[in-house]
């Protein structure tokens, strides 16, 4: 019993790092957003950039570790067994929030060098990138900006496709990287999965 429930559910260290992006991606996100409540220069505005560019750049360190994570531990199969249309779909949608995960921080990074500032990390200060150029600064800051509100539909996307595949397709692709263990599943659900 317990070999199968771990076989049909990502290894708990894929979902603790999951969840932990997500959570990241709110702070980073809120952060940004609740800076306008504080007028320029001031100090808690300040204080909630040098956030947002330290857990920014936590999600673009824990996006490695994902990647290791799933080389190592291999995704169990969905149960009943989707179309192969959507499993690729799925694979597609995948690697481009990887990539999200990926290019955003850079480019935050990017704009914080070209404006001749160091990026905080913990107490740290991460190198420049590129020298100091404004001009470049406020071309990278507004694609940054673009694609994080792209960033908003990628991942609302991903959590409609999760709610899509559980209460429509009745298959256990959101139940295999919660990070609880569903009790009993419902009739429909059971008689569908010892049909598969």
């Amino acid at each position: 019993m317990q070999t199968n429930i771990a076989r049909n559910r990502y290894h708990p260290l894929s979902i603790g790092t999951h969840w932990l992006t997500l959570l990241l991606l709110v702070a980073v996100y809120g952060l940004i957003e609740l800076r306008d409540v504080y007028p320029k220069g001031s100090d808690p505005r300040a204080a909630m950039e040098a956030w947002h560019y330290t857990l920014g750049m936590t999600v673009f360190g824990l996006v490695f570790i994902r990647l290791a994570l799933s080389a190592v531990f291999r995704a169990p199969p969905i149960a009943p067994r989707p179309p192969q249309w959507q499993r690729s779909l799925a694979k597609a949608m995948h690697w481009v929030l990887y990539g999200f995960l990926l290019v955003m921080p850079l480019l935050g990074w990017l704009t914080v060098s070209a404006n001749g500032r160091p990026l905080p990390f913990f107490g740290w200060e991460l190198p420049a990138l590129i020298g100091p150029n404004k001009a470049l600064g406020r071309n990278i800051k507004e694609v940054h900006e673009t694609i994080g509100v792209l960033g908003y539909y990628l991942i609302g996307l991903h959590a409609l496709a999760a709610l899509f595949h559980h209460y429509f397709m009745r298959d256990d692709t959101l139940q295999r990287m919660l990070p609880w263990r569903e009790r009993t599943g419902s009739p429909a659900r059971s008689r569908s999965f010892r049909s598969a």
